[in-house]
């Protein structure tokens, strides 16, 4: 089905197989596997978009998409700062571009990865959100000026659509202010962070992680060097409420403002999916019909694996290169290539009447979390890319 198909993902630097439209993919490569379908135009503007209204360094957190074109594209469009979360991410970052920073934002990390993370990439921004952590980052690196040593804080109110990210990570305040204390006290660089949960839909949310944040730095009686404000700035999907994104910086904004940290305290965010999840498609075939029920060549155990744990509702687009599809929409289930019953997406989708195998569907808007979670699972994997310049399906929804 798709797994003896060469792909085509150049290496980070080089440029990409172009086409003019997702139709243009398909009669070039009439491919039996799943196909990535960049458009890079759409994340450069994204990316563009954020660094002009953010007050301070946006990272990406690589974790999202960390497909080498995908950075390229954010890279050129002057995105230099990474939020990488393990060594093999702090690697691509580091060796493929030798001027960009990359900052170790996991709050658990192993002793040795510290240390090479330290060592060998000269990474020195590191997060703790517990004692232990912090004495481990301490003992691997040595501590001192040059570190800088960022204390997660739990956020009291969370705002996740998707996921809250404070049910995993995060000290109390009294405990943050602790740490911030035994940071100062090692001679070290420090700095407060918080995660507000993916997808967030409020922006008063932030404002309100920052008063938190402000009195927890008052609390410690240390000065901070930088605040992370941290990510889930929301993607724009159609069964979802979303504000703007200058809602967003406008509370973080206001919420920076009452919290009156001196000028020279560094501000970060780490945006992912706002950055990236409209910039992708994914073009997937049609392998077999059974009344309602279709059977597509990528799955929950590929590209499709957030699908199931959020309501998220994406466009899709039947392509056919002989003759017109129906007009009349139906609703479809879409299973995936797998041999595992559980591998179907959850919903259904409106196509055609008339879909047939070997049709081919546009899935749009999975640019995050699509490609970083794919598996390997039963030997199907999603691995190729191509760049597109046409409008994404959502444009028409």
């Amino acid at each position: 089905m798709g797994m003896t198909q060469p792909a085509i993902s150049p290496p980070a630097g080089h440029r990409a197989h172009r086409f003019g439209d997702v139709v243009s993919v398909v009669r070039a490569l009439t491919p039996g596997y799943p196909v990535y379908c960049l458009r890079p135009a759409l994340i450069a503007a994204s990316a563009r978009r954020f660094l002009s209204q953010f007050p301070g360094t946006v990272m990406y957190a690589v974790k999202c998409n960390p497909s080498p074109m995908v950075l390229d594209i954010l890279y050129r469009a002057g995105i230099h700062h990474f939020d990488t979360a393990s060594l093999p991410e702090i690697a691509q970052i580091c060796e493929t571009y030798p001027d960009a920073q990359a900052y170790f934002m996991h709050p658990v990390k192993g002793r040795a990865v510290i240390k090479t993370a330290h060592r060998v990439y000269g990474v020195r921004y590191y997060v703790v959100d517990h004692e232990n952590e912090l004495a481990k980052v301490l003992d691997e690196t040595g501590g001192g000026p040059d570190l800088t040593i960022v204390v997660r804080l739990k956020t009291e109110r969370a705002d996740a659509v998707l996921f809250n990210l404070s049910s995993k990570f995060g000290a109390p305040p009294d405990e943050a202010a602790d740490l911030l204390r035994r940071v100062a006290a090692r001679g070290c660089r420090t700095g407060l962070a918080f995660h507000v949960g993916s997808q967030c839909s409020d922006p008063s949310v932030y404002r309100d992680a920052l008063a938190l944040a402000g009195r927890t730095a008052a609390d410690s009686g240390v000065g901070i060097d930088c605040l992370d404000v941290g990510g889930g700035f929301p993607a724009y999907y159609a069964n979802m409420q979303i504000p703007p994104l200058e809602d967003f910086m406008a509370a973080i904004r206001a919420g920076l403002k009452e919290i009156d940290l001196p000028p020279t305290v560094e501000l970060f965010a780490e945006p992912g999916r706002a950055l990236v999840a409209h910039g992708c498609s994914l073009l997937v075939q049609v392998q077999l019909r059974k009344d309602d029920r279709l059977y597509i060549n990528d799955g929950i155990y590929g590209s499709l694996s957030e699908l199931c744990h959020a309501d998220i509702r994406v466009p899709v687009r039947l392509i056919r290169l002989d003759g017109r599809p129906a007009a009349r929409l139906r609703p479809f289930v879409l299973n995936g290539p797998t041999c595992d019953s559980l591998d179907v997406v959850p919903g259904t989708f409106d196509l055609p009447e008339d879909v047939r195998e070997g049709d081919w569907i546009e899935i749009d808007q999975l640019g995050a979390y699509s490609n970083a979670m794919a598996t390997r699972f039963n030997g199907f994997y999603p691995e190729t890319f191509v760049e597109v310049h046409d409008a994404p399906p959502a444009a028409a929804s």
